[in-house]
């Protein structure tokens, strides 16, 4: 599921708005952000106020971003990423017994595998080694340059990215 922008990286936020005619329940809703934000420890001035027109407007989104980097890199990847799951049906079988996950919490890694699909995500900053087997795989799609794997079963991801495999 996609959230308003998210599919570019929208610079826009998502502020909660309201436009409510009655003034009791425009304030109501008022009192109420501003105490639900509190608990997060937001300072009651820096909580949007859902009546102010400006808040609406903050949050409209800036259809020119797509067209722009990095935006449309990340638009891209989602496009990638889509199709992927349409031509695969490895990605959308909804049954998860034939799912095989890894991880590795202090690298900052996880790859999974259903059939013969393969997705690695190195959430770390630096490059990760994540052990994937011999068998050749190819690449479907990747966010940074990534060979595949070596000899060794080893993939040698890049730090921050994420890469989508088919086994041959």
């Amino acid at each position: 599921m996609l959230f308003m922008g998210e599919e570019w990286a929208a610079g826009t936020p998502w502020q909660f708005f309201t436009d409510h005619t009655d003034p009791e329940l425009a304030e109501a809703v008022r009192r109420g952000r501003r105490r639900e934000f509190a608990e997060h420890g937001w300072a009651e001035e820096d909580v949007p106020d859902p009546q102010d027109p400006a808040t609406r407007d903050r949050s409209c989104l800036d259809w020119s971003e797509p067209e722009r980097e990095p935006h449309a890199r990340v638009l891209a990847w989602y496009r990638r990423l889509i199709a992927l799951r349409h031509a695969h049906a490895d990605l959308t079988d909804p049954d998860l017994a034939d799912l095989k996950v890894a991880h590795d919490a202090q690298a900052r890694w996880l790859a999974f595998r259903r059939g013969d699909v393969r997705v690695a995500v190195n959430l770390g900053k630096a490059p990760a080694e994540i052990p994937l087997g011999t068998r050749p795989v190819r690449v479907l799609a990747a966010w940074e340059p990534v060979g595949t794997t070596d000899p060794d079963g080893l993939l040698r991801l890049p730090g921050e990215s994420c890469v989508v495999l088919e086994q041959d």
